[in-house]
Parts: C-alpha cells; sequence; structure tokens
C-alpha cells in the first residue's frame, strides 16, 4: 500500500455531522405509555394499575411529570418511604400504601396541568434547553442559593466578613478556598462552608476532601462552620458520616442544616460575644 501523508485541514474539511436519534427501545416504550396516563385521577387505583402493568416504565413517566432526574427522583422516593425499599418490590408488597406513599408529590394535579396546558413553540425550546443545560445550572443555584441564604444569616450578625474567598492559612503564607471568613481572610476568627445537594454523585465524595483541606490550612483556634443540606446526603450516609467524624473529633465545631437555623445565628451570636467582633 502507497505511503499517504495527510494534512490537518484536508481531514477537517472531510468531517460531517452525525446524526443520532435519541430514542432506545425503552424510549419508544415510555412514549408509548403515556397516554395511559390521561384517566389519573384522585383514585390512587388508576396509578396502582399503570404501576402494576409496567413498574419501570410508569416509574419513568411520573418522573417526567415531576419534572426530576433519575437520581433526583431516587432520592425523593427514598425520602419518602425512610429506610424501608422505595423500588418494585416494596410496591409489589403493598401496592396501595407505595401509592399513598406519594401523595406529598401532589402527582394527579401535576399530571392534568401538564396535560391540560397549551403548547407553543416557545415552551417546546425551553424544555430543550432545561433538560440539556437545565439539569447543570440547577445543581449549581442549588448550592448557590443555600449560600446566600447563609449569608443573609451572616450578614445580621457580623458587621464585616467576607464571602467565598481563600483565608490565609496557619503560616501565613498558603491559602485555601471557604465560603465565609469572618471578620476577614487575612486573619479569620470563623470559617463557614456551606454544601447543597439535590442530587447524588460524586460531588458528595469531593466534599470531604474540601473540608479536610481547609482543616489542615486554618489556625487550631479558629472556630470552623458546615452548613449542609439535601436529602441526597442519606443516599451517601458513608460521606456524611465521614463529617459527622470530624465534628466529633473536634475539628469542626458544628454542623448545621437549614432546620438549625435559628440554632446556627444563636451560636454566631455567641461566638461573636466570645470572640469580640
Amino acid at each position: 500500500m502507497k505511503k499517504i501523508t495527510q494534512q490537518t485541514a484536508e481531514l477537517l474539511e472531510e468531517l460531517s455531522v452525525l446524526e443520532t436519534d435519541w430514542r432506545d427501545d425503552f424510549s419508544r416504550k415510555v412514549l408509548a405509555f403515556l397516554g395511559k396516563f390521561e384517566s389519573v385521577s384522585e383514585d390512587p387505583w388508576t396509578l396502582v394499575r399503570l404501576l402494576d402493568e409496567d413498574f419501570e416504565t410508569a416509574s419513568t413517566v411520573i418522573r417526567l411529570f415531576l419534572e426530576l432526574s433519575k437520581d433526583e427522583y431516587n432520592t425523593l422516593l427514598r425520602s419518602l418511604f425512610g429506610a424501608g425499599a422505595s423500588g418494585k418490590s416494596a410496591f409489589k408488597s403493598n401496592p396501595l400504601g407505595y401509592v399513598e406513599t406519594l401523595e406529598p408529590l401532589f402527582l394527579p394535579d401535576k399530571i392534568r396541568g401538564t396535560i391540560n396546558r397549551t403548547y407553543t413553540w416557545e415552551d417546546i425550546l425551553t424544555e430543550r434547553l432545561k433538560g440539556g443545560r437545565g439539569s447543570a445550572i440547577k445543581g449549581q443555584k442549588r448550592g448557590r442559593e443555600l449560600e446566600d441564604y447563609v449569608e443573609g444569616i451572616v450578614s445580621s450578625v457580623f458587621p464585616e466578613y467576607e464571602a467565598r474567598c481563600s483565608f490565609t492559612g496557619m503560616d501565613g503564607i498558603s491559602t485555601e478556598k471557604a465560603d465565609f471568613a469572618i471578620p476577614c481572610r487575612e486573619k479569620p476568627e470563623i470559617l463557614i462552608e456551606v454544601k447543597g445537594y439535590g442530587a447524588t454523585g460524586s460531588k458528595q465524595t469531593d466534599v470531604i476532601g474540601d473540608i479536610n483541606r481547609i482543616i489542615q490550612e486554618k489556625r487550631h483556634d479558629t472556630v470552623f462552620l458546615i452548613f449542609t443540606d439535601g436529602v441526597t446526603w442519606k443516599a451517601r450516609e458513608s460521606d456524611f458520616r465521614k463529617l459527622v467524624e470530624f465534628q466529633n473529633s473536634g475539628y469542626i465545631y458544628r454542623i448545621y442544616t437549614k432546620k438549625m437555623s435559628r440554632e446556627f445565628e444563636e451560636d454566631l451570636r455567641l461566638l461573636k460575644e466570645e470572640k469580640g467582633l
């Protein structure tokens, strides 16, 4: 065979768009199943029948009506069903009880609202944007909104603080990132890290490394607080347990959630008084 020397520019001109269909066999199954949900009413037995007919497909349609990713939906189920199973075996053992456990999701209302809505071409493009870029944006906004929530409390207590900064470490040279440094990044008396989650994933494991770096870098007399939330921690209990171990060992003063906001503010006021801030 004759030797050929190829050129990048020439090859680039030969490239074409690879068209593909997003539908696979399961997607087609889901699409064919959609019409069955038009009859869903306040009668829970309607959902029981659909789940009994094809649990996986019906569950996927339910998730689509709720506008949740698979990960978000599974996490929500775990929060509703507690420590018990939330899959097909749980449904088979108690079909009506399973559907009644879903009642807090207001599923019939959301199904009717979706079916009765008149869609425009703008709605269609909005849904495409939501399904692509939107899923990533939701995760970013979730964390930032929790940071903003915490900042609202911090600013009500301390006249001086720095947000989303790199504080100076114990050697006075190296730095590490933290969400809040009080009163300033150069000589922080209090450090606060905020972590909010709505879907499980590697980021909840990565947080252990983030926390550990702050612990290693800060002065021993700097108070370190963690503010976190999201029921997805229930699905990453081993990672959450490591956070609690840090707290039990004295590396973290206390871990807070939104339900503990009052305790968080009270502790900040006590720290303000103790440290003369």
